[in-house]
C-alpha cells in the first residue's frame, strides 16, 4: 500500500459516523480509500446503506491532516500495519463484517498457523481457573495452537503466560495504541510476548484504554480465532460479550463449568445452560469439536469415486477448497462469489459426491 492510500485508510478509520462496515462498503464501491475522499458525494449517497448523514463528516479536512501526522509517526517508529485486504491480515477476521479495516502490529506473529483459539475470562481469577488454564495449555501443546487473549488481568495474562511457558505462540489484542500499556504492571511481559508472538490493535499509537475500546477489542479477540474459551466469568462481564460476538460469527464457543454456588462460574454455567457454549472439561473436548485429531493423525483414506462429474460452480468450490484447505461456509461463498443460500446446496451436493466433508462450526474441506 502506498503512502497516499495508507493515509486515506487512516483517515477513514476516524471519520465520525462511518465505522468499519460502511468504510468497507465505500472502499468496495470506489475501489480504494483515496477514491472515497475524491468521489462526488451525490454518487456515494446512492450506495446501499449510505446516506447523507453518514457522509456529512467526510469532507472535514481535519481527518486527513490527522492521518498524515499518524502516518509520519508510524513510519518513523517502523510500526507495521496490515490492511483488511492484505494477505497477511488475520484470515478469519477478514470474514467478520464489522472487523477493523486496519490493524497495527508488533512482534513476530506467524500467520501460517490456523489453529488459533482465544481464551478469556474474569480479571478476578481463582486458583480453580489458573489450574485449569495451566493444565489445558499443557494438554494442547501437541497441537501447537496460537493462544489469543486481551493481555488484561486474571485469565487473559494467565493464558498468555502459560502459552509462553510451553513455547506456544501468543497474541495480545490491545484496547489502546501500541505506545500505551494497560495494565501498566504487564509492561514486564511485552518483550516476552513479542518474542513468542506479538500484539494487534486497531487504535492509533497514543490512544488510551477507554471503556468503549475494550468492547471494540473483544470483536477482534472473537473474530481472529476458530474458537473462544471462557474460563471463569461472573453473571455479567466482558468475556460474556466476547462469547456473544463469537456466536454471531458462527465460531465455536466453550465454557468451563463450575459449582453453582461460585459467583465466578455463573457466567460460564449460564452459557452452557442456554446452549451458547459447549462444555469444556479438558483439552480433548476442544480437540474433538474442532477435528484437530483428524489432521494430526494418520488415517486410512476413503476410496473416492473415480471421474466424478462436477458442475461449473461445484468445480469452482472444489478447486478453492483444494487450494486453501478447510474454510468456513461464509468465506467459501465470499471468495467464490456465490450466494450463501446457493452455496449451502452446492456443498451438500459435493458431500454426496464424496469429494468433501463437513466439519464443526460450518467448515468444509476436501476429502
Amino acid at each position: 500500500m502506498n503512502e497516499e492510500e495508507l493515509i486515506a485508510v487512516l483517515a477513514l478509520q476516524k471519520v465520525k459516523g462511518i465505522g468499519d462496515i460502511n468504510a468497507k462498503k465505500l472502499i468496495a464501491h470506489c475501489g480504494s480509500a483515496q477514491n472515497v475522499f475524491s468521489e462526488k458525494r451525490t454518487i456515494l449517497e446512492k450506495i446501499n446503506g449510505i446516506g447523507s448523514l453518514t457522509l456529512k463528516n467526510l469532507t472535514d479536512k481535519k481527518y486527513l491532516l490527522n492521518a498524515e501526522k499518524e502516518f509520519k509517526y508510524i513510519s518513523k517508529h517502523n510500526i507495521k500495519t496490515t490492511y483488511f485486504q492484505d494477505d497477511d491480515f488475520p484470515n478469519r477476521l477478514k470474514h467478520c463484517p464489522d472487523g477493523p479495516i486496519l490493524l497495527f502490529q508488533d512482534g513476530n506473529i506467524n500467520q501460517q498457523n490456523q489453529r488459533i483459539i482465544s481464551i478469556v475470562g474474569t480479571r478476578k481469577m481463582t486458583n480453580y481457573g489458573r489450574d485449569f488454564i495451566n493444565q489445558f495449555i499443557e494438554e494442547v501443546v501437541h497441537y501447537n495452537p496460537v493462544i489469543v487473549s486481551g493481555f488484561a488481568y486474571g485469565v487473559d495474562i494467565a493464558a498468555q503466560k502459560a502459552a509462553m511457558k510451553n513455547n506456544l505462540q501468543t497474541i495480545g489484542v490491545l484496547a489502546h495504541g501500541l505506545e500505551q500499556i494497560y495494565p501498566k504492571t504487564h509492561k514486564k511481559y511485552i518483550n516476552q510476548v513479542n518474542e513468542n508472538g506479538g500484539f494487534y490493535t486497531e487504535f492509533w499509537h497514543d490512544e488510551e484504554p477507554l471503556r468503549e475500546h475494550f468492547l471494540k477489542r473483544n470483536r477482534i479477540v472473537a473474530g481472529i480465532s476458530e474458537a473462544t474459551i471462557i474460563i471463569e466469568s461472573a453473571e455479567k462481564g466482558g468475556s460474556l460479550v466476547t462469547a456473544d460476538i463469537a456466536n454471531s460469527y458462527s465460531r465455536e464457543v466453550f465454557a468451563v463449568p463450575g459449582k453453582t454456588t461460585d459467583s465466578l462460574s455463573k457466567g460460564c454455567n449460564n452459557l452452557i445452560k442456554r446452549n451458547k457454549a459447549a462444555i469444556l472439561t479438558s483439552a480433548q473436548d476442544l480437540v474433538e469439536a474442532l477435528n484437530w485429531e483428524v489432521t494430526s493423525q494418520q488415517h486410512v483414506a476413503k476410496q473416492k469415486q473415480l471421474f466424478v462429474e462436477l458442475t461449473t460452480d461445484e468445480q469452482k468450490v472444489y478447486d478453492y477448497l483444494l487450494k486453501n484447505g478447510k474454510q468456513y461456509l461464509d468465506a467459501i461463498a465470499l471468495e467464490c462469489q456465490i450466494p450463501v443460500y446457493k452455496m449451502a446446496t452446492l456443498l451438500f451436493n459435493l458431500e454426496m459426491k464424496g469429494v468433501l466433508r463437513p466439519l464443526q462450526g460450518k467448515m468444509f474441506e476436501v476429502v
